[in-house]
């Protein structure tokens, strides 16, 4: 995936190298072992490479590939910082933080997992199309109504299906409700959600598509409420368009997810409902909120409160420092 964007993202890379690595938590011994000698053949490519680059820092986000760099870079001097996107670190970033300068962070509540003064809150970084999105230019793209409310429905680039199915079950009722829906199913369940919908993919105040790229960002512009699941740049990107929301974690993972969704509903910025009760619960949810301004004008105000919309700019700028430059 990372090698995809990077050959996407039009800048202009020096270079572009791999290493070798694997988990050693969480799975069977076989998987165990060959994690290791994976990581061993990583350790030696991550001193060919870092001897061959010589950076002044390097920035590590998390995964078992980052190890092998990690060990080398300690022994060479090398200072590192990490990124730690979620709420809670993995078990991999806490081996990590042993070997680095500084840990930035999204938001404050990481804070208590990591040693005083390891931590730097610089936010999330956010992509252009984020920061440059409006309200107009979002209804236009769209062919969507002003006087109208709108509610944003996405799973991540694969898509949600139990968030599909339960919007596409109650497809109909939202739209006599005179919502308007922007549903991104995700790539892998788009034709399936198709056919669910049936007709209503042609109704005037319903989008559906497989996914938005360059578009998210306008799509989050027009919303009043979303519903998606709750990986790490819900953090960012809902409180950067005021945004209320409807939180489903993903349920069959490590909790990061459900981390996150409960420090957005802490802070009176969504609500987090659990995937098994979506079926009864999610429309009977969006109803009400929709249909109730001053709760909802409440939690985007609130929603709001939480934006930091210069994680990219702050975390440059600690890479910066921290590499002497």
């Amino acid at each position: 995936m990372e090698r995809k964007l990077v050959a996407e993202s039009g800048l202009d890379f020096v270079r572009y190298d791999e290493v070798y690595a694997g988990p050693i938590h969480g799975v069977n011994p076989l998987r165990m072992l060959t994690s290791v000698v994976k990581l061993a053949v990583g350790t030696i490519q991550s001193f060919g490479k870092l001897l061959s680059i010589r950076p002044k820092v390097i920035l590590l986000t998390g995964g078992w590939s980052n190890l092998p760099v990690a060990v080398v870079a300690w022994v060479l001097r090398i200072p590192i910082v990490i990124y730690l996107p979620d709420i809670e670190p993995g078990l991999t970033i806490k081996v990590l933080q042993r070997f680095a300068s500084k840990v930035a962070i999204t938001v404050e509540s990481s804070e208590v997992y990591f040693p005083n003064g390891k931590t730097v809150i610089t936010g999330y970084p956010l992509q252009d199309n984020r920061l440059t999105a409006t309200r107009d230019t979002g209804l236009k793209h769209f062919d969507l109504s002003a006087d109208r409310r709108t509610l944003l429905v996405f799973g991540g680039s694969r898509g949600a299906r139990n968030i599909n199915i339960a919007i596409s079950d109650n497809i109909q009722s939202l739209l006599d409700d005179g919502l308007q829906v922007i549903h991104v199913t995700g790539t892998l369940d788009y034709d399936r959600t198709l056919e669910q919908v049936g007709e209503l993919k042609n109704h005037p105040q319903y989008r559906v598509f497989p996914y938005l790229h360059d578009d998210m960002g306008l799509a989050f512009a027009v919303a009043d409420l979303v519903v998606c699941r709750s990986g790490a740049s819900t953090l960012a990107e809902l409180p950067l368009f005021g945004l209320a929301s409807i939180l489903v974690p993903y349920p069959y993972a490590w909790r990061y997810q459900k981390v996150n969704a409960d420090y957005l509903a802490d802070k009176g910025a969504g609500i987090r409902l659990n995937d098994e009760d979506m079926s009864e619960q999610l429309y009977d949810t969006i109803k009400t909120l929709m249909s109730d301004n001053t709760r909802l004008s409440a939690m985007q105000a609130n929603a709001t409160a939480l934006a930091n919309p210069d994680g990219s700019k702050q975390l440059a700028q600690l890479l910066i420092e921290i590499g002497g430059a």
